[in-house]
């Protein structure tokens, strides 16, 4: 009978045979960590328990006041492991083996208490059927797709990648065999399961670099994908012939478990992969891209009922488990959606268990002699070599070049969790010892922490070659833009869509860029990661001004299973994204040019990621849309209008949702700070206010620029100038000069860059900053020529303009002034726009003055903030500029628009 089938009915005589205990618990005496046959949930919670503690400071989750000993070495080991890109799957294989015998189990009695032998069947039963679960959702990654785009290349590497490991693999066992296996173990079983565990790579963790690095989108890392399904198909058979061989009594009885195998998976590949297909469709959970319960019910089922026939034929559980995932369909994010249901269970509760016990049966120990070490680097190198070089010499023959071809062999030798389960396996069946059992699981650690390091060597970001074409975002040769007699005017737009929270604000501003008169709009949709169709241009269009909004989707890559299915699926994604159907009907409703493109990254390669979109769209302005959200409610009787900066800069304010701004992170800020300092694009903040009162059906929305000079004040005014072509929008512009009594030039103690402290209540996590060269005699002088040219083009009465730009004109108010207190004069002005009976909130455009500003108002800030008893965060200014920070510190009602030119108008 299978191992499942014994575990399920020892526990099923177990609870049978349970009497009545004591109900008192840890009150009348009793000892929770006592192993209890009749009752072994308790133990079964301490064990999970203590490894979950272990992973959580391996990843760098956990902060208490443990030993400042074992608290320094895990975030070390965790700020190692980050830092060089490792898989989440060392960190946990770390926790196990320090659970083992290896170092926690010398520690007297630990053992006896936390793992007695008697409760190692629970623990067992529990893993077992966390991997089963595991090699269910490692089913659903398999695409077969990616084989038939790139089915010679990946054949020819997956075949190079299995024959020569194979049979260096059988090559090594020979020995091994002689110098540490008991020879009661079959020599052929022995050398067979050798020539798997080397051959084998690891599809889970290879797709799981693949994805972090990036290589999704690169013909490297396309083929390499293929060529690991392939390689982790015939593995997996491999593997199933190993165990039936060596579980069954004759090579006749091996041969009816291979056919029963073999028939039990043409039976679930068609006839049950119909009627789960055909249920599917009937339930609408395809149509729904989501499982009902029914569905999910039956899912389980499938699993569970194919691990125990895969059990009780002689052949691994797990076998069935990954069988029933390659039935499962993919179409509208179902497969998706289905693995999100089920993965933080079986990867945060079940799983785990499996890295314990695997921990437990490695013993460093009794790896202490020169040769055990020996072989063991042997294993390593031969591992290692058997892979890259027949790899490596398959993507040469294919016409991939050295880098590409070193990053294919590196990829190929990814061992990871796969191996571990292939020594189980092993020792499970008695092939492997705990010495030999050790030496391999150190050779599955050490080639797991090479695979990252190695593929960076040889293919760095700057030598990488899409796998195909990227899309095509211009319009009729080219060019989005029609005549225009200013050069300032901006035409193609990237704006940057994380959180459906984002979307009013992104709205409200592209609204506003659409002039009148300009005829419909063609709609694109692509992708980041996958993008395979080529897409149409756009007919003509005829009109004065064609605004192009090309929306990236940043979606974040987690370490869940559910991400990486994303970004494989991010093409298909980026055609049914809610938030991008969505964007994509307001466009096409406001006669706006729009492509779309979906991204699946880490959130802290977010900036990156909006930068390479900008520079492949050409895009000429970044706008980054921050909606305020909700906030907690803290005065239900307050019916004012809110602040828009309460939820982003951790205030309160009256709202009867109850919920906390999802914008309101310091994280947030940073990635916006981010943004700023490394696009090469004029970026644009959009700072929504929200609506706050009744809509009356006046369309007007008034704008106001405090303009006091700098290359991004410019920018600010052209911007505003362009956004006053659409009929709806007025506008106020005050030209602010400031008087000797608060100036402050530039070259003084407190210049810019080293600005003085002021009232904080946070501290930013990355407390850099985007502030920038300052100004020298020379560039000031062109910066004030600059400033005043530019007044002199849009006030001067003279001024020769085109229609629209004269019209644009018309509907704004141009007014200088001299103070000695600007951030206090810019907030009077605020207050008195919009004109009385305007409903919308004004918005105030301002400049970011991070760099080469004209002059620096961190004094006047600091005495504003102090009147207005304000406490803000250190990241406001720094994010906002300071006419932004002075704005939120004295709680106006407008929403802000921060504008940052481009180094090339400094």
């Amino acid at each position: 009978m299978g191992e499942l089938s014994e575990l399920v009915l020892h526990f099923s005589r177990a609870l049978v045979a349970r009497e009545a205990a004591e109900q008192g618990g840890i009150i009348s005496g009793d000892n929770p960590v006592t192993f209890n046959a009749s009752d072994p949930f308790r133990l079964w919670v301490v064990q999970l328990g203590i490894f979950l503690l272990r992973i959580l400071l391996f990843s760098s989750l956990f902060t208490s006041e443990l030993p400042v000993i074992i608290l320094a070495m895990a975030q070390g080991l965790a700020l190692l492991f980050d830092r060089i890109r490792q898989p989440r799957v060392i960190s946990q294989v770390i926790a196990g083996i320090f659970l083992g015998p290896s170092v926690m189990g010398r520690i007297p009695h630990f053992n006896d208490r936390i793992f007695p032998d008697a409760g190692v069947p629970g623990l067992t039963l529990t893993s077992t059927i966390g991997l089963v679960m595991f090699l269910f959702l490692v089913g659903l990654e398999i695409d077969t797709k990616a084989v038939k785009r790139h089915f010679i290349a990946a054949s020819s590497i997956s075949v190079a990648g299995l024959v020569v490991p194979l049979g260096m693999g059988a090559a090594l066992g020979v020995g091994i065999y002689k110098e540490f296996i008991n020879p009661n173990v079959n020599h052929g079983d022995f050398l067979l399961f050798t020539a798997v565990a080397i051959g084998i790579t690891a599809f889970p963790v290879l797709c799981r670099i693949l994805t972090e690095l990036k290589l999704l989108e690169t013909t490297v890392g396309s083929v390499t994908l293929a060529a690991g399904v392939g390689n982790d198909v015939v593995g997996w058979i491999l593997l199933a012939l190993t165990v039936a061989l060596v579980n069954a009594d004759s090579g006749l009885t091996a041969l009816y478990v291979l056919l029963a195998a073999i028939g039990y998976v043409i039976f679930l590949r068609y006839p049950v992969r119909w009627v789960y297909h055909w249920l599917a469709r009937r339930t609408r959970s395809l149509e729904q891209g989501a499982p009902t319960t029914g569905m999910m019910t039956l899912t389980l089922i499938l699993v569970l009922a194919s691990a125990f026939f895969t059990d009780i034929i002689g052949i691994h559980p797990i076998f069935g488990g990954f069988a029933a995932g390659l039935i499962i369909p993919h179409e509208n994010r179902y497969a998706i959606s289905l693995v999100e249901k089920l993965e933080d269970l079986v990867t945060i509760v079940l799983l785990p268990l499996y890295f314990a016990l695997t921990g437990l049966r490695t013993d460093l120990g009794s790896m202490n002699t020169g040769k055990t070490w020996g072989y063991t680097f042997l294993i390593c190198a031969v591992a290692f070599f058997a892979k890259f070089i027949p790899c490596f010499g398959a993507a040469m023959a294919n016409g991939f070049n050295w880098r590409e071809s070193g990053a294919v062999g590196s990829l190929m030798s990814c061992k990871g969790l796969v191996e571990l389960i292939v020594l189980n396996i092993g020792l499970q069946a008695n092939i492997l010892d705990t010495r030999s059992f050790s030496m391999f699981v150190v050779h599955a650690v050490i080639l797991t922490f090479l695979t990252t390091p190695f593929t960076l060597l040889f293919y760095p970001e700057k030598y990488r070659t899409r796998d195909r074409p990227k899309p095509d975002h211009s319009v009729e040769g080219g060019s989005v833009t029609g005549p225009s007699s200013q050069d300032e005017t901006k035409t193609r737009f990237a704006l940057v869509l994380d959180r459906i929270e984002q979307l009013p604000a992104a709205m409200t501003i592209t609204h506003l860029l659409q002039p009148s008169g300009t005829s419909l709009p063609v709609v694109r949709t692509s992708s980041d990661d996958v993008s395979e169709k080529s897409f149409e241009k756009p007919p003509v269009m005829n009109g004065p001004l064609r605004i192009s909004i090309n929306a990236l989707r940043l979606v974040e890559l987690t370490s869940r299973g559910s991400a990486v299915l994303k970004s494989k699926a991010a093409e298909s994604l980026a055609n049914t994204d809610p938030i991008i159907s969505v964007f994509r009907t307001f466009g096409y409703l406001n006669n706006l040019l729009v492509s779309a493109a979906l991204s699946v990254v880490s959130q802290d390669e977010f900036p990156a990621a909006v930068s390479r979109h900008a520079a492949e769209t050409e895009s000429e302005v970044v706008i980054v849309p921050w909606s305020r959200g909700s906030t907690e409610a803290t005065d239900e009787t307050d019916t004012g209008a809110l602040n828009p900066f309460d939820g982003i800069f951790h205030r309160t304010a009256a709202n009867t949702s109850g919920a906390r701004d999802p914008t309101s992170s310091v994280m947030y800020s940073e990635f916006i700070r981010n943004v700023f300092s490394t696009s090469l694009s004029n970026v644009a903040l959009f700072v929504d206010r929200g609506i706050s009162t009744p809509h009356n059906g006046s369309s007007t929305q008034h704008l106001f620029l405090p303009f006091i000079g700098g290359p991004d004040d410019r920018l600010a005014l052209t911007f505003l100038i362009q956004l006053a072509r659409n009929p709806s929008v007025q506008a106020t512009v005050v030209r602010i000069t400031t008087t000797e009594a608060l100036s402050r030039n530039m070259d003084k103690k407190d210049m810019i860059d080293t600005p003085s402290p002021i009232p904080i209540v946070l501290q930013t996590l990355a407390a850099g900053d985007t502030v920038y060269d300052q100004h020298d005699t020379r560039t000031r002088l062109a910066s004030e020529t600059a400033d005043n040219l530019i007044w002199d083009r849009y006030v001067s009465v003279s001024a020769s303009r085109d229609a629209d730009t004269a019209a644009a004109l018309s509907r704004i108010s141009f007014k200088t002034l001299e103070t000695s207190t600007p951030l206090h004069t810019i907030i009077e002005y605020t207050m008195k726009v919009p004109p009385t009976g305007s409903v919308r909130e004004v918005i105030v455009v301002t400049g970011r003055s991070r760099r080469m500003a004209v002059e620096t108002h961190t004094a006047e800030l600091k005495e504003l903030i102090t009147e207005a008893g304000a406490s803000i965060s250190s990241s406001v200014a720094k994010t906002l500029g300071d006419v932004g920070a002075a704005l939120v510190a004295s709680n106006t009602r407008a929403s802000l628009l921060i504008l940052q030119a481009t180094t090339d108008a400094l």
